[in-house]
């Protein structure tokens, strides 16, 4: 259900809502298909693919097709947006064409309140020896990773890729689909971690120099950043891929998360 004053709220943007109707599902076909009369008042905005962004700044890349039924978003590209955002039956989807090709997408559930975080399904799995899997930024295009490593057990001297060899660090190895990075909590007790308040400020640290921004979070007492996804983006992660995580200190305050690509 869409809360009135979005209704109101949108009329001065290209928008529109899809939720579900008997005997669908969000993997139905229906739902991957544009409204034609929005297609037409589009033009030629959005032709090969389109970016969706939800309210906590990750984003999914479809790729586009037309036939006899219209323009529509390739499955393989839906179907990772509808498992990673949980949608359930009675959820309600705001679309709104903010620029080109991008698309923010509100999600709504059946009594009116908006999801404004990642939806999650429970706590994610911690693992011994510094490790933990983590979702992996997943190609649109279907491209295949210069770096891709599969099957490391665990990364032979991680302590040979730190900048400092004092810092706390810890490996990850990425599976389907990113969300946000978490840290394990075995790695936070051996040295004794802090975090700054959820959506406080930090960086991540690329091995080209690069920072970009992300901010803490803290999902049922576990410690995460936001903003891994643009982080496996830039950095052409894939799942299987393994990177060292080097964590910068204020003090005990974990400030910023230093990536490292394993050696070819």
């Amino acid at each position: 259900m869409l809360p009135e004053s979005e209704n109101r709220e949108n009329l001065s943007n290209p928008s529109f809502i899809k939720s579900l109707s008997i005997g669908q599902n969000w993997k139905s076909k229906s739902m991957r298909i544009f409204p034609e009369e929005f297609v037409r008042s589009a033009g030629e905005a959005f032709v090969h693919r389109v970016v969706l962004s939800v309210l906590w700044n990750n984003s999914w890349q479809c790729w586009l097709r037309q036939d006899k039924d219209g323009l529509y978003m390739v499955e393989e590209d839906w179907d990772e947006f509808v498992d990673d955002n949980l949608l359930d039956t009675d959820d309600t989807l705001l679309f709104t064409h903010q620029d080109t090709m991008y698309f923010q997408v509100r999600i709504f559930k059946k009594d009116g309140n908006e999801i404004t975080s990642v939806p999650l399904e429970g706590e994610p799995a911690t693992h011994p020896f510094h490790q933990e899997t983590t979702p992996a930024y997943a190609s649109a295009n279907g491209g295949t990773s210069s770096r891709v490593r599969k099957g490391y057990a665990h990364v032979e001297n991680p302590k040979r890729y730190l900048l400092n060899p004092r810092n706390p660090y810890f490996e990850k190895t990425l599976t389907k689909t990113n969300i946000v990075l978490y840290v394990n909590t075995w790695v936070i007790e051996e040295y004794d971690l802090e975090f700054s308040p959820p959506n406080t400020h930090m960086y991540f640290l690329l091995p080209d120099g690069e920072k970009l921004d992300g901010y803490t979070k803290d999902y049922g007492g576990s410690h995460s950043f936001l903003g891994w996804a643009a982080v496996c983006e830039r950095c052409n992660l894939r799942t299987g891929d393994t990177v060292v995580c080097e964590l910068e200190l204020s003090g005990r305050v974990v400030s910023a998360v230093r990536v490292h690509l394993l050696d070819e």
